[in-house]
C-alpha cells in the first residue's frame, strides 16, 4: 500500500524506477515510459497480492514485460513484431 500511495503522488516515482533495473535487469530494453508503466503495474499488482491474496496478476505483469523486453532486445525480432499483419490467424493458442 505504501508504494502504491507513493507512486500515485509522485508521477515519476524516481526511487522505484531507479531500483527496477537492479531487480529486473531486462528493463534496460524498455523505454522510460514503458519502465514507468511497468513500475506502476507491478506496484498495483503487488498491492492486490498483499490486500487480496491474489498473486497471479503480479506474475502476469512480470511475464508481459519480460516478453516485451525480450523482443525489443533483438532488433530483428522487434522489427518483425512491428510489421503490420492482415488476415485471420485462427483461434489463440496457449503455450
Amino acid at each position: 500500500m505504501l508504494f502504491l500511495a507513493l507512486i500515485k503522488h509522485d508521477p515519476t516515482a524516481r526511487a522505484l524506477v531507479i531500483a527496477m533495473p537492479e531487480v529486473f535487469p531486462r528493463v534496460r530494453h524498455l523505454t522510460s515510459a514503458e519502465l514507468r508503466a511497468f513500475t506502476l503495474e507491478l506496484v498495483e499488482a503487488l498491492s492486490d497480492a498483499a490486500e487480496l491474496d491474489v498473486d497471479v496478476t503480479a506474475q502476469e505483469v512480470i511475464a508481459g514485460r519480460r516478453a516485451t523486453a525480450r523482443i525489443k532486445a533483438d532488433p530483428a525480432h522487434h522489427a518483425q513484431a512491428r510489421k503490420a499483419t492482415s488476415g485471420d490467424f485462427g483461434p489463440p493458442t496457449t503455450t
